[in-house]
């Protein structure tokens, strides 16, 4: 806890100052450029006056009240900010060596230059709270895909209102199509609802009066009633919101190492820049005070961190913004860092690789025409609640049968009269009760399938599976081009289920019929080598502990679980696995980006210092090294948000 107080510490002091101009990250007007505007006006007047001689009285006591009147604007909050930090024992800040810098050039009369100076300095923190705005309000309204009302029973009528205001205890209406609110329990009498990312099974949920429903399910039939629960504050989507806007918490170990070296490295420069103002005395022959305490002034202004402690966090926000406009989020700057190493891809099936809803792949007729036999099936099938009745009753027909004297048997199917004839539709163990042998005939179908009989005799069956993604097979094949080497495929459905659609994809190393504590014993086997990176990629509450374990954790969170969603270190919000190829290919852009940030600034830097020690540069050349670094690094940063991935 105390390691986590002090980092945000540093981030407050080194990170998050924007000269008091911008009071909240998601009202960053042009109000906030004012005090900048007004300095630069004033400058520009004042060296136009200095060089042109147009105003005679521009001189003396007036020039000097006149600079320091257009310094006051930006410089008043970094003085300010260097004070407050001296009082709280944090004594080596960049605003303390602006501070030194801009006030000892004003003592030795460079009054435009220590204007200048600060005025850089402070476009140069707004350009940098106006990055870190752009990327968390991408996130923000990526994240802004909840319900916008919700039907909630008050004064003995529905009314709208925000999923905000729901109360624990309070009556919710959900329409058919509609995502469910808030976690609550059920009052109607059945429900069937979408819970593939919640559960990890293929099968939508038919679920009873009192039981649970969470937030983020789909009802797919009737109009439904619920009691909440929970209130909205404890949802997926503000939970998700929540993590990720504290994203800087979770910092990569450039960023970290950065910040350390900070803090050893401005004391140094402000003994260093004493030592250059004073030990020539006792070396040089023509001692002037003045010029070396000027070279000390530019040596300070260079030695200023701030290029490097602002465009490496910048670097990140902008992978995280880049990430976020793409649907993916990521929850800290260290998982960018990581995602870029990854070599290992492990992936659940149901609801990642899968659609997770079920629809007819094929139909074998043996007696009679397709139609006519489905015009059977559909007949006793259109009794039933059940959700793979549900997937069979979109197949098309123009006109349908009627069944009657219907009788569902548990786990096995449905019996009925249509058309004078006995019908059987369900498994194969139902046929055999009746002494119908279907077995040969499906022996080699490996997906769930309905069997047809009439009147004694097998009539036919239906394939019912679970979709595969338009862009899995794509996937695994650009991964291989980004650099991940190993895939598996590990699910809880049937091992001939995931062979069969992992092999569709080109992984060639499935295993079904797995418990999560089996899938979690499977990765940490993987990840025994010490050269794998590894990312899972899960989206329900059966793949939370595998999530966790891995190097990085992916959750399908379209319609992922809270706890899946709470528990991954990265979230794909469109539930496209192509997005974790993207994902790749920002966490390694990130890092390149950095990197060529962290070059510019060290680069510049020792050029101009000992120019500056040599009395070879002057204060423009230092502002450059400092603020005009720092504003190329946030540009080079802002370019992660422009990539095409």
């Amino acid at each position: 806890m105390k390691e986590r107080k002090e980092l945000k510490d540093l981030e407050k002091n080194t990170h998050n100052h924007t000269h008091n101009h911008s009071h909240s990250n998601t009202n960053f007007g042009i109000k906030v450029y004012i005090p900048a505007i007004v300095s630069f006006a004033m400058l520009f007047i004042g060296i136009a006056a200095d060089y042109f001689n147009f105003v005679s009285f521009f001189k003396g006591w007036v020039r000097v009240i006149w600079y320091t009147i257009a310094y006051l604007p930006v410089g008043l909050p970094v003085v300010k900010e260097g004070w407050l930090s001296i009082k709280k024992g944090n004594y080596f800040t960049e605003f303390l060596l602006m501070s030194i810098a801009t006030i000892g050039a004003f003592a030795i009369g460079e009054y435009p230059e220590g204007v200048a100076v600060m005025l850089f300095y402070a476009v140069g923190e707004l350009f940098q709270s106006a990055a870190v705005t752009r990327a968390k309000s991408n996130i923000q309204a990526l994240l802004d895909v909840r319900p916008k009302e919700a039907l909630v029973f008050r004064d003995n009528e529905y009314v709208s209102v925000s999923p905000d205001d729901i109360k624990i205890g309070e009556t919710i209406q959900v329409r058919s199509g509609e995502k469910v609110p808030v976690d609550g329990m059920l009052l109607s009498v059945k429900a069937s609802l979408n819970t593939a990312a919640i559960t990890g099974e293929s099968k939508p949920d038919t679920i009873g009066v009192n039981d649970a429903v969470y937030a983020g399910s789909i009802n797919l039939q009737d109009l439904i009633e619920i009691k909440a629960t929970k209130e909205f504050k404890d949802s997926s989507i503000a939970r998700i919101l929540e993590l990720v806007q504290n994203a800087t918490d979770r910092k990569s170990k450039t960023e970290l190492f950065i910040r350390k070296f900070a803090k050893v490295y401005t004391p140094i420069v402000v003994f260093l820049a004493i030592g250059l103002t004073f030990f020539p005395y006792f070396f040089t022959d023509n001692y002037v005070f003045k010029d070396w305490l000027y070279r000390a002034l530019i040596f300070l202004v260079i030695s200023c961190p701030c290029a490097l402690v602002i465009s490496i966090p910048l670097g990140y926000f902008g992978g995280l913004g880049a990430a976020s406009k793409n649907g993916i989020l990521f929850k800290g700057a260290s998982f960018l860092d990581t995602m870029a190493k990854v070599n290992t891809l492990v992936m659940d099936k149901t609801g990642t690789i899968t659609k997770g809803v079920f629809k007819i792949q094929e139909i074998h007729t043996l007696i009679m025409e397709e139609k006519e036999m489905m015009q059977y099936l559909l007949a006793l099938e259109a009794t039933s609640t059940h959700p793979i009745a549900q997937a069979l009753l979109d197949y098309p027909l123009d006109e349908t049968f009627k069944a009657v004297d219907t009788q569902e048997i548990a786990g096995k199917g449905l019996k009925g009269i249509v058309n004078n004839k006995k019908v059987l539709v369900g498994n194969a163990a139902l046929l055999l009760d009746y002494k119908i042998d279907a077995l040969t005939e499906i022996e080699d179908v490996v997906e769930s399938s309905v069997l047809i009989a009439i009147d004694g005799q097998f009539a036919g069956y239906v394939i019912i599976a679970d979709e595969i993604k338009e862009d899995a097979k794509e996937t695994i094949s650009e991964a291989y081009k980004v650099g991940v080497k190993d895939f598996y495929m590990f699910s809880g459905d049937r091992d001939s289920i995931t062979k069969k659609v992992a092999k569709e994809i080109n992984v060639l190393r499935a295993k079904g019929g797995l418990l999560p504590e089996q899938k979690l014993k499977e990765v940490e086997e993987i990840m025994t080598n010490p050269n794998a990176v590894v990312a899972f990629v899960g989206d329900g509450i059966n793949d939370a502990p595998v999530l966790a374990v891995s190097d990085v954790g992916i959750a399908m969170g379209g319609l992922g679980s809270d706890v899946a969603i709470e528990t991954a270190d990265v979230i794909i919000q469109t539930d496209q696995p192509s997005k974790i190829v993207q994902a790749i290919k920002i966490g390694k852009s990130t890092r390149i980006i950095v990197w060529q940030n962290i070059a510019l600034a060290f680069g510049v830097k020792l050029i101009v210092l000992l120019l500056g020690a040599g009395g070879l540069a002057t204060m423009w050349a230092a502002v450059f090294a400092d603020v005009g670094v720092a504003l190329l690094a946030i540009l080079n940063a802002v370019r992660l948000q422009r990539m095409k991935w």
